[in-house]
């Protein structure tokens, strides 16, 4: 007989920064209950089925497969959204980008773009704080624009579509107030490819040419011809990657030019408005 406070207390993810809060998510999962249940009801008995289940997703973590991966699911924001291993994690470091957002704009009716929206999460999460801005979230990936459009209905945001484009590609003339991108922005080379939850996220997503700001110069240089006066851009990049996006901004005549810090300390995201 297994019991949920055994299960715990056995569990063993060595290689994990978080292995407690691993284990206790798997093991909720396993169980079909929240994380709350585990405390409430520590001396409850665990089925077999159950126990096995919970065995299998510790040793596809123990692989280093990030738990999001393994349950399919990851929070954002004040959203719960389902993520696969062709779209990149989540991370609350991006939220910044959401803030920022909210803060720079108006919640009046306005026009908004994602560009590489992966599981949709940006776009989502301003469609949920502004009803009254339309969004497009556009990927070159279908199976994201796939799953994006899954959120979107399981949230019930009807503020929001969802396109395959390589950024601007299929865009057109269309025009916009707002534009956010998450982009890839890690340099080729970069040892921290090969470690941690990184090495299970798709490279596509990660890796832009050899300083990491190949797809950054590709939608900062594009970025005005789809923005309407005053518009803002507002670009996540790499922690030591502020002041050469903050240049290739300057240079293309963004003005207002600054970064934000994220929740670590590190310069996180880039902005700029194009003159009126």
């Amino acid at each position: 007989m297994t019991i949920i406070a055994s299960l715990l207390s056995e569990a063993r993810l060595p290689d994990s920064p978080s292995a407690r809060l691993d284990a206790e998510l798997l093991l909720a999962a396993a169980l079909g209950k929240p994380r709350s249940f585990l405390h409430t009801w520590p001396e409850r008995v665990v089925s077999g089925e159950a126990a096995e289940l919970y065995a299998s997703y510790l040793a596809r973590r123990r692989n280093g497969e990030p738990v999001a991966y393994i349950l399919g699911r990851q929070g954002f924001w004040s959203l719960d959204l389902e993520v696969a291993p062709h779209t990149l994690i989540p991370r609350p470091d991006t939220e910044l980008l959401v803030e920022t957002a909210l803060a720079l704009v108006p919640a009046a009716p306005a026009r908004v773009l994602d560009l590489g929206t992966g599981s949709g999460a940006i776009v989502l999460a301003l469609a949920c704080e502004r009803p009254l801005w339309r969004l497009i979230g556009v990927d070159r990936i279908d199976d994201a624009v796939a799953l994006a459009e899954r959120n979107r209905v399981r949230l019930q945001l009807d503020n929001v579509e969802f396109r395959e484009s390589h950024w601007f590609s299929t865009l057109g003339a269309e025009r916009f107030d707002l534009i956010v991108s998450n982009p890839p922005y890690i340099a080729a080379r970069d040892p921290h490819l090969d470690e941690g939850d990184v090495r299970f996220e798709p490279s596509s997503a990660l890796v832009s040419g050899a300083d990491g700001l190949d797809d950054i110069r590709l939608i900062v240089s594009a970025a005005p011809a789809h923005l309407n006066a005053g518009g803002w851009l507002l670009l996540e990049h790499g922690y030591d990657q502020a002041a050469a996006v903050r240049e290739l901004l300057a240079r293309q005549g963004f003005e207002a030019v600054e970064s934000r810090r994220d929740l670590g300390g590190h310069d996180r995201i880039s902005l700029g408005r194009l003159p009126c």
